[in-house]
């Protein structure tokens, strides 16, 4: 096995070229830290924040109040209401977004390097002062509604809304980040700024700006954003949670020509030794697009499915392998049986040398498609550090990928792929289940 840390000191030395080196570590007069890549090629700024801690924190009983939090942050703060606010940034050509997942709620802006003064301002009563306006409550969950009405009957949904549940009962993770028809009428305003002043709070605070801006200059925005808040978060306690269900399958039936099929099974942490072994095994599996064995036997072979995939999960508190397809109600249960033989030949065999070098290939040469704009790049170092990294981890990720052994990966997909028991479930009006 190539050890973790030798490959770590390999990293400093191989790659080609280093990304961490263009990050500046900036700290404000106030003691916020960000990571800034300072560019003036174009006058464009983009930042990108997170706070840890998104829907997991959502108080028991009433999921969807970190969705509601983040979708409500820009409809009006501090002096303006939402239509004063949403004109301020449209006359500046400003864009503030926030949004909400299990793990943290987010925050960007864009903005003309020019505009950066006011943008700033705009974004630091967002932050720090939303009006949660009882209009704009009504109105955002009336849209959640709207939306979660419309996919009742959407099989995608369906069977990912069952996935989730038999994976993680009894977690946070098993429930809705954006809320259920039966509990989201009971979220008040109070529990908006409830939740708000817990989690927005500078220690658990991630930055990242790219752009036309010096550090001195950012250094006394970030304040100026940020440096009203709470110094620390009030999180609760998340417990790791064990992937759950596997070896079961649950229907959901819905009158549609189609069932759509969602499968998964225990993951790789993202800190495990083997993670990066668990990434290449899973680009063979079901990520690789047309060169996956996934695409290949369920399409390719059969014309079972238009398409097929799997993917890594890699919560804070869990991980697992996923995976969907959709197919005829006729087709189901032999699309479902392709998959497992599959994952169980996978897992016993392990992957070709050729697979293994498409694989550090592809994954190597695409990790450049990150950063091709600014918004890409302050996204990517936001959740670089949100995930726990250092900025290292921009030259050190290729190098741990090419130094993955076929015996790395036979390793890694007995314990990714084991048995090949899967949770499975399906929506839809599958035959032969």
């Amino acid at each position: 096995m190539t050890g973790y840390a030798d490959s770590l000191a390999d990293a400093r030395t191989l790659a080609p070229e280093s990304r961490a080196s263009r990050v500046q570590m900036v700290r404000s007069p106030g003691g916020i830290e960000a990571w800034l890549v300072e560019d003036y090629a174009i006058p464009l700024l983009a930042v990108n924040f997170g706070f840890k801690g998104g829907a997991s924190q959502d108080p028991v009983g009433k999921p969807g109040v970190a969705t509601l939090v983040a979708g409500l942050a820009d409809e009006g703060a501090g002096p303006y209401d939402a239509a004063a606010f949403h004109q301020a940034l449209d006359d500046l050509a400003v864009e503030i977004t926030f949004s909400a997942d299990r793990d943290a709620i987010q925050g960007r802006m864009k903005t003309l390097s020019r505009n950066s003064a006011k943008a700033f301002e705009l974004l630091a009563y967002a932050v720090t002062e939303p009006l949660f306006g009882d209009q704009s409550v009504t109105r955002v969950k009336g849209q959640i509604v709207s939306s979660l009405k419309r996919e009742l009957n959407d099989p995608d949904h369906a069977a990912a809304r069952l996935f989730r549940q038999y994976a993680y009962p009894g977690h946070p993770y098993g429930l809705p980040v954006r809320g259920d028809l039966e509990t989201l009428d009971t979220i008040t305003r109070d529990d908006l700024v409830a939740l708000h002043r817990k989690l927005f709070a500078r220690d658990h605070l991630k930055i990242a700006v790219v752009g036309a801006i010096d550090a001195r200059t950012l250094g006394r925005e970030l304040d100026r954003v940020f440096g009203g808040l709470p110094a620390t978060a009030e999180l609760i306690d998340v417990p790791d949670a064990a992937f759950g269900g596997e070896g079961t399958r649950h229907i959901t039936e819905i009158d549609v020509p189609q069932s759509t099929i969602r499968f998964g099974r225990q993951g790789i942490a993202r800190d495990d030794p083997d993670n990066m072994a668990a990434m290449v095994v899973n680009h063979v599996l079901g990520a690789g697009s047309f060169t996956s064995r996934l695409y290949q036997e369920v399409r390719e072979k059969r014309g079972l499915a238009y398409s097929v995939y799997s993917h890594n999960s890699e919560l804070d508190h869990a991980a697992m392998l996923a995976g969907g397809t959709s197919t005829k109600n006729e087709r189901a249960a032999e699309s479902i049986q392709v998959i497992q033989d599959e994952i169980r030949k996978l897992s016993e065999g392990g992957i070709t040398p050729d697979e293994l070098d498409k694989a550090q290939k592809y994954l190597i040469g695409s990790y450049a498609l990150r950063f091709d704009t600014s918004r890409k790049i302050a996204g990517h170092l936001v959740s670089l550090q949100l995930d726990g990294y250092g900025v290292n981890r921009l030259d050190e990720r290729n190098v741990l990928i090419a130094a993955v052994t076929l015996d790395d990966t036979a390793r890694a997909a007995k314990r990714l792929l084991g048995n090949g028991d899967l949770l499975v479930t399906v929506a839809g009006k599958p035959v032969g289940l």
